[in-house]
């Protein structure tokens, strides 16, 4: 090949670096250059040197990307087109040089260097990727190239894993369950700590019925932007029909609810917009996707979302609900999905203010209008008996019509009550829906919110309530008592008599009329129409039945009327400021129906009396000390569901007053001064007793078998120490061992109650953090002293260690305090130094000395620094292992002030040459011995307080597009454009380098 030809390449090479150059030019001129030749070996020797310049480069400089660009399309413009017609000859000889650029790629991939993994997994991506759709390779090459990648798709540098990841997206078969790409796709997507690696490998997964439930699941991904791309691959490749009932609830649910922004707008962007394409635009069918008789709450923030994105008031009126000229909807056309529509639209405006009270007008009709409305549907409910409720048909459609009335009663918080006329008329009538015998229970506490709310005056709302209660409790009812037999027998004589008289009349008018008496006989005749008059009476009141009816109330004890009262019984409670207390009105209503019906044999009454008893507790501490003796028997001894009623009004209680609320209990009058003395201790020591108690309890119900009950209690023993009404190490203990136990692995609800407790309750105070370091050796023990069946044995110990070095952090408070001499971390190294000096040959020695190297130890002399170093020097003397002794040097050297050590210079001047010299850093990087790294951790619970070296590379370093911590001085814009020179790498220095070499 003549020195020209050498040019041609070499000049190619360096005209492709630079983004202006027209690189179809440049295909084309070498293109007819290599047909020109005709022993190509040469050119293709010339060619890879060439390239491998580029490959050598690991960072992702301009230069380097305009070569690889060069690269792929130079190859590109090799392939022959299937429809061609071409003579085998011809099309091996077209590919030869494709297939020549394969074969050096694959011997390639399994170099040492890192950057020439990364540099041929990508071109391997890009070539493929430039072939068109209908491209054919050799079938061993193919094999070839997907075996190399799937080892490569294990690579240790995530960047390397991405382009591998990116290469096999030709060549996954998704209708194939044994395909080894979507295997390694699937692991990836499950086990990489990378985020940028699962977010390629979704970008390039085709769904299927084996990667859909994969693809889901990346939606509660811990990194903000996997899950975004998550919901973007479910909006532009998955059918919503290919989505269960679940799965769709789950993702509105979840994506509107993230607390990124980001995933929350492609929700609104993406998924539901294409939701809606394949369902015409109908909302209403979206609506029936989902079943929003089981998830209204959700159904309702997924309409806010719609609604949000419309353009037009118009739009809103025109896509959902078609209302007549009353402005409702007809009965017969009400459905889950448009009255739920309505509800959500009716919000939706009423939450804009004053600019959208014209839309609101458009959509409700009066006050008036709309509680006739009301009336007459949930009059239309018929309640089931025991035998209809059997029916499953039956007990759909009346579910179907409670669901419907709970929306139409929803919609009267959009109501406008302002006038008089029309607030009278929505009051009484929910009174008279309240009343009626067939209200469904589930919309009693709904409609008492509804009619509180109308009501101004809190006096009225507590009489309107307990009329309403009585009312219910002792309707007015038709009594039927027994006729007197006396009485009966009497009338039944007076009839006789009666009847006698008439005949004997008669008789005489017969004769005064012989006689021609006839003024005789119109007397007489009067007389008979009389008597005939007080026969029929009698006649008529002897034909009655021998019952008497009267109206009279009649007190009702059945389990469902009681169950009605106490449920507006606890919403009057919850409705009302706990600042007015317990008037005479409402503590009639505690004793004649909450206190009776705690021990009715009902469970549900029973469950919500004991609710009813723990709200008004909350409004006086009276009631609270009287009854809490009870609440603690009901927690002990009933059912599940009231132990947990009770715990709850408990814990409220424990909350709104603080442990010491036995103080407030007023003591017994007592006649004589002098025994004061000696009964105040004992009262003291009685309600320190009470308090243990309750906290031994509440300590047992963490290992109880009960799953609702441990997590409830969990939960509020996180509340009381968050708000700071328990400051006790041992039970933060016991939270963090119930965190870890594989037990609650299934309890997602306690699992993230914890979590987020855990986090906050750290980063509140440093009091707290105190507490949490106080906690940490009684934890630790427990693990190591855990028996092999227990479950705690399998506890990660270093990872528990690990989150105690993070909650402690100085730095993680939310307002760190001024400079300290002594510092949280300062103080758990001493504990943990005397830890290990207890027993030096401990197993646990180890991880305590690691311990020891996590901390954030403050370095300034001082007594704490001194009490430290000696400790540690005792520590030097006695502990033998080779790493303990490693770490605890060093930790002395850091206390002393020696930090110069050996390593971190040659690591600094490393850094230091970065960017002065890529490739030499590279050649180092290749043949420097590669060690272990022991001491390294994810980059989720970071070891150090500060930065990670660029030197320390690890998979979390390596991220290719993974934001770094900004800084905290801006550079100037001259420094900023000199940083931007001087990353601009050229190759031309490194041929011209080695052709002076040579």
């Amino acid at each position: 090949m003549t020195g020209d030809a050498d040019l041609e390449i070499e000049e190619a090479f360096r005209r492709a670096q630079k983004a202006h150059n027209n690189k179809a030019k440049l295909v084309a001129s070498l293109k007819t250059r290599y047909d020109k030749l005709e022993d190509k070996t040469e050119f293709h020797e010339e060619f890879i040197r060439c390239l491998k310049y580029a490959m050598i480069i690991y960072t992702r400089e301009p230069a380097v990307e305009n070569v690889i660009d060069f690269v792929t399309k130079f190859a590109a413009s090799f392939e022959t087109p299937v429809n061609e017609e071409a003579e085998e000859e011809e099309e091996e000889e077209e590919n030869e040089f494709l297939n020549f650029l394969f074969n050096f790629l694959l011997e390639s991939h399994g170099a040492s260097s890192h950057a020439v993994r990364f540099r041929v997994c990508q071109l391997v991506n890009k070539l493929l990727g430039s072939l068109s759709e209908n491209a054919q390779i050799d079938d061993d090459l193919c094999d070839r190239i997907h075996e190399a990648m799937l080892v490569r798709v294990t690579d240790k540098y995530p960047n390397v894993r991405i382009q591998a990841a990116l290469a096999m997206a030709r060549l996954q078969d998704p209708n194939n369950s044994d395909c080894p790409t979507i295997k390694a796709y699937v692991l990836l997507l499950e086990n990489d700590s990378n985020p940028e690696v699962r977010r390629a490998v979704l970008s390039c997964i085709a769904p299927s019925a084996a990667t859909l439930s994969k693809i889901y699941k990346r939606t509660r991904d811990v990194k903000e932007k996997v899950r975004k791309l998550a919901y973007q691959v479910l909006a532009e490749k998955v059918h919503i029909r290919a989505l269960s009932i679940a799965q769709r609830v789950s993702l509105l649910h979840e994506g509107l609810s993230d607390t990124a922004d980001s995933v929350k707008e492609v929700i609104k962007t993406h998924l539901l917009p294409a939701w809606l394409r394949l369902l015409q635009g109908d909302v209403l069918q979206l609506l029936h996707k989902l079943d929003v008789e089981n998830c209204a709450e959700t159904a309702v923030t997924t309409l806010h979302a719609i609604f949000s994105m419309a353009t037009s008031p118009d739009d809103l009126l025109q896509n959902g609900i078609r209302l007549d000229e009353r402005k409702l909807i007809t009965v017969d056309s009400l459905t889950c999905e448009n009255v739920l529509y309505w509800r959500a639209l009716c919000e939706f405006v009423k939450s804009k203010g004053n600019e959208g009270e014209e839309l609101l007008e458009k959509l409700l009709p009066e006050a008036a209008i709309f509680a006739e409305y009301l009336y007459s549907y949930l009059k239309s409910i018929t309640p089931l008996s025991e035998e209809q409720r059997a029916d499953m048909t039956q007990l759909e459609t009346v579910m179907t019509q409670e669901f419907v009335g709970q929306q139409l009663i929803l919609l009267v918080g959009c109501l406008d009550t302002s006038e008089e006329g029309g607030r009278k008329r929505m009051v009484a009538v929910l009174q008279e829906i309240l009343v009626m015998p067939n209200t469904p229970t589930s919309l009693i506490g709904l409609l008492v919110e509804k009619l509180i709310g109308i009501l101004r005056d809190d006096a009225q709302k507590i009489q309107m309530v307990a009329e309403i209660i009585s009312d219910v409790r002792e309707p007015i009812l038709p009594i039927s008592e027994p006729v007197d037999e006396n009485e009966k027998r009497k009338k039944q004589v007076r009839l006789a008599e009666v009847r006698v008289q008439i005949m004997e009349a008669k008789q005489t008018l017969e004769e005064c009329i012989g006689c021609q008496d006839f003024s005789r006989a119109a007397e007489l005749k009067d007389s008979i129409s009389q008597l005939e008059e007080l026969k029929n009476q009698l006649a008529l009141e002897a034909s009655q039945p021998a019952e008497n009816i009267k109206e009279q109330r009649v007190e009702k004890s059945d389990p469902e009327t009681l169950l009605k009262c106490l449920t507006m019984c606890a919403e009057l409670f919850k409705q009302m400021n706990i600042k007015r207390g317990i008037c005479p009105t409402m503590n009639a209503l505690i004793e004649s129906l909450v206190l009776p019906s705690v021990s009715n044999p009902n469970p549900a009454v029973r469950n919500m009396a004991v609710i009813c008893l723990g709200t008004a507790a909350l409004h006086s501490k009276d009631l609270a000390n009287m009854h809490l003796v009870l609440l603690l028997q009901i927690t002990q001894l009933d059912e599940p569901k009231i132990r947990i009623s009770a715990l709850r009004a408990l814990i409220d209680q424990l909350l709104l007053n603080g442990l010491n609320i036995l103080q407030d209990k007023p003591a017994p009058p007592t006649s004589q001064a002098p025994d004061d003395s000696n009964e105040q201790p004992d009262h003291q020591a009685e309600e320190e007793s009470t308090v243990q108690g309750i906290l031994k309890m509440l300590s047992e119900f963490l290992d109880s078998e009960v799953c609702e009950l441990r997590t409830e209690t969990a939960e509020g023993l996180a509340k009381l120490m968050y708000c700071g009404r328990i400051l006790s190490p041992k039970l933060l203990s016991r939270l963090v061992l119930l965190w870890y136990n594989p037990v609650t692995e299934d309890d997602q609800r306690l699992r993230h109650c914890l979590g987020v407790f855990l986090q906050l309750y750290a980063r509140a105070s440093r009091s707290n953090q105190e507490c949490v370091e106080e906690s940490f050796l009684p934890t630790m023990r427990t693990l190591f002293n855990a028996p092999v069946t227990s479950p705690l044995s399998e506890v990660d110990t270093s990872n528990v260690a690990e989150l105690f070095v993070e909650l402690t952090r100085p730095s993680a408070l939310v307002q760190p305090a001024a400079i300290q001499a002594v510092s949280v971390h300062d103080s758990l190294a001493v504990r943990v130094c005397n830890e290990i000096l207890r027993d030096v040959s401990a197993p646990e020695v180890r991880l305590y000395c690691k311990t020891l190297s996590w901390l954030e130890i403050n370095t300034e002399p001082g007594p704490a620094n001194n009490e430290l170093q000696l400790l540690l020097k005792d520590i030097l003397q006695e502990v033998k292992d080779k790493y303990c002794t490693r770490v605890i040097e060093k930790l002395c050297n850091q206390l002393s002030g020696d930090r110069c050590s050996k390593s971190a210079s040659n690591q600094d001047t490393t850094l230091l040459n970065l960017d002065d010299n890529i490739g030499e850093v590279v050649n180092k990087d290749e043949t420097k011995p590669k060690r272990a790294k022991r001491g390294q951790k994810k980059a989720s619970t970071a070891i150090n307080g500060k930065k990670t070296s660029k030197a320390e590379s690890s998979d979390e370093s390596d991220e290719e597009n993974v934001p770094e911590v900004p800084p905290s001085v801006r550079p100037s814009r001259r420094a900023k454009m000199a940083a931007l020179d001087k990353t601009k790498q050229d190759l031309t220095a490194l041929m011209n380098q080695e052709a002076n070499g040579s």
